[in-house]
């Protein structure tokens, strides 16, 4: 049976593998809300909205980063919410974190909580670290 809270994970799970991973904008731009907010856009030094995470992995990560990939290793999902634990790694080719190339595998271990409505993203808290 598919439930709410499998439809919503399968979301989260399309959003971090076609989006993070691949790069693909078209999955961002049907998988994420208008009114979108992200919670933990200060950490990141990122306007808010939509546009901001949307710049950030397409401007920023997959710049600094190549062979970008994403593990996930737990998701757990109650109500309209999706709790991932995962990590992106990817190579350093350009500028990240204030850092220059180091041509070495990066990874990025994080807490994804995210809130869904009607099969899309409204809201994102993200709790991570980065190991070089």
């Amino acid at each position: 049976m598919n439930t709410v809270q499998e439809s919503n994970k399968s979301i989260v799970t399309r959003f971090n593998k076609e989006f993070i991973e691949q790069g693909n904008v078209q999955a961002f731009e049907e998988i994420v809300a208008t009114g979108f907010v992200n919670r933990s856009a200060a950490t990141l030094n990122i306007p808010a909205g939509r546009e901001g995470i949307k710049d950030y992995i397409v401007e920023v990560l997959h710049k600094a980063l190549s062979d970008v990939k994403v593990e996930i290793f737990d998701q757990i999902a109650e109500g309209d919410t999706v709790v991932t634990r995962k990590a992106i790694s990817g190579i350093q080719v350009g500028v990240f974190l204030n850092n220059p190339p180091t041509h070495q595998r990066i990874t990025m271990h994080c807490i994804d909580i995210v809130k869904l409505k009607d099969g899309k993203y409204v809201e994102h808290w993200r709790y991570g670290q980065v190991i070089c």
